[in-house]
């Protein structure tokens, strides 16, 4: 993170949020603070100790801090929860890379993988039998970015593409 000059508030390097977005969790959430820049992660086990107020005395002394942590993060205006695994919608942007295909036969096995359970699995499996592996991570990678772009835009926090 770096200080903007107009406004001393801190540019939030792109790159670190979505490498935040990009390690979704159902037991844990990213959070930002839009004037600081700083990126904590907050475990669903801290949030509930911190909203409930609980003691943390009996607790070891690294856990004292990330409820502390969270506790600072659910309190404060400044910090801002991350886009979740159901704002990113890593289904939608594999469904949109397929689309994106233009060998017929290639579009049509990708397609068939993501339907179903397993859907993931099929996906990445396929990605990789046909030696497409690298096309799909940078074209998930530029996804995660224009998600990450329109939601730090919509907060209004300033950013650099570092």
């Amino acid at each position: 993170m770096t200080e903007s000059k107009d406004s001393g508030v801190a540019l939030v390097s792109l790159k670190a949020v979505v490498d935040e977005m990009d390690l979704p969790s159902e037991e844990w959430t990213a959070y930002l603070n839009r004037r600081t820049g700083e990126l904590i992660t907050v475990t669903d086990e801290d949030q509930r100790l911190a909203e409930n107020d609980a003691d943390a005395s009996d607790l070891p002394e690294w856990q004292q801090n990330s409820v502390a942590r969270a506790r600072t993060a659910l309190d404060s205006e400044d910090f801002l929860a991350l886009p979740d695994k159901f704002e990113v919608h890593e289904y939608s942007i594999m469904e949109r890379f397929c689309l994106g295909v233009e060998e017929s036969a290639l579009k049509d096995t990708l397609l068939r993988a993501i339907r179903g359970t397993g859907a993931f699995r099929r996906f990445k499996d396929v990605v990789r039998e046909h030696g497409i592996a690298e096309t799909w991570y940078a074209f998930r990678q530029k996804a995660l970015e224009e998600i990450a772009v329109e939601w730090l835009e919509a907060n209004g926090v300033a950013y650099s593409r570092d």
